[in-house]
């Protein structure tokens, strides 16, 4: 395709790199093949996580050896500190019109996709979600399961393998908080027309377990009413035994039997007890998530330092 035919719009890749160094060619080919095809210009981000495999010696050696002239930038992370707030960092420094979001560089071979998700954008939709047909089993798929269920969003997330975002999509997110703690329920809560794409296979790599189940945890905290409810049915169940109790201690001494001496009295005040412990609990936790949902706006990543790399 000519240059005059090529479609005017700034792209911005931004990509998340911890020790995939193997990978790193592969991905930069199919992304950069695909959007030199299509754009007169486009820049690549790649967020480096604090890698020590020779990651970054990959992305440098790429850009000497491709037949292509785009800005390529790393930003070194100084410790590591896991996909959301790098990506973060990747996306404050992005100036298209357009973003492409990847998380992981184990994309599927066909690079039609991409192509695929971009026309879906341009269709209307702020927020286009690129999914492998199945999430990750385990807790992935837990996680998901518990998040649908009780997020206030329309739209389901799940796993992923990258995001297009349109210039408002990032602009609405950031006037929201300034770092989104989990993007893609950032995406789904923005209020934004979003669509979700699927392709085959169950997705890249995993993220750190432990750091993802803190943000999953954090998450269910932000965006969803799950540990509110959680704790509500816990009280509800408490007063169904506290009322139980009353109404076996009823029967007791109104069918004239003999139960056993203080049991009855202990019992109802355990179960009165918890009821109102829990209660208390379920109140506490709304107003804490309100708390937290003020609190993680001032959120800040570090960066150690930026290179910018250019054939």
């Amino acid at each position: 395709m000519s240059v005059e035919n090529k479609e005017s719009n700034f792209i911005s890749a931004v990509a998340y790199l911890h020790e995939e160094a193997a990978l790193v060619k592969p991905f930069l080919q199919q992304v950069c093949g695909a959007l030199a095809g299509r754009f007169r210009q486009f820049e690549v981000i790649v967020v480096n996580d604090a890698s020590r495999d020779g990651s970054v010696e990959a992305v440098r050696e790429f850009v000497q050896s491709s037949p292509w002239t785009m800005p390529v930038t790393v930003v070194n992370m100084s410790v590591y500190q896991g996909i959301e707030l790098c990506m973060n960092a990747g996306i404050d420094l992005a100036i298209g019109d357009f973003v492409f979001e990847f998380d992981t560089l184990e994309l599927p071979d066909d690079p039609a996709f991409l192509d695929a998700a971009y026309d879906t954008a341009l269709t209307g939709y702020d927020i286009v979600s690129v999914c492998p047909q199945k999430n990750r089993r385990g807790f992935s798929s837990l996680f998901y399961g518990v998040f649908n269920r009780f997020s206030r969003s329309r739209y389901a997330i799940g796993t992923d393998l990258f995001h297009v975002l349109s210039r408002r999509a990032v602009n609405r997110v950031h006037a929201i908080c300034g770092t989104a703690f989990y993007r893609k329920a950032a995406y789904a809560a923005s209020g934004l027309r979003m669509k979700t794409l699927r392709v085959p296979g169950t997705g890249g790599r995993a993220a750190n377990r432990p750091l993802r189940f803190s943000i999953a945890l954090d998450s269910l905290a932000l965006y969803t009413d799950a540990g509110y409810k959680l704790s509500c049915g816990v009280a509800g169940l408490m007063l169904l035994a506290t009322l139980a109790e009353l109404v076996y201690t009823l029967a007791i001494y109104l069918g004239g039997g003999q139960p056993v001496e203080g049991w009855t009295t202990t019992m109802l005040v355990l179960t009165a007890g918890f009821f109102g412990v829990f209660l208390i609990l379920a109140v506490v936790l709304k107003y804490l998530s309100l708390l937290v949902d003020l609190v993680f706006r001032h959120q800040r990543y570090l960066v150690e330092g930026i290179e910018k790399l250019q054939k």
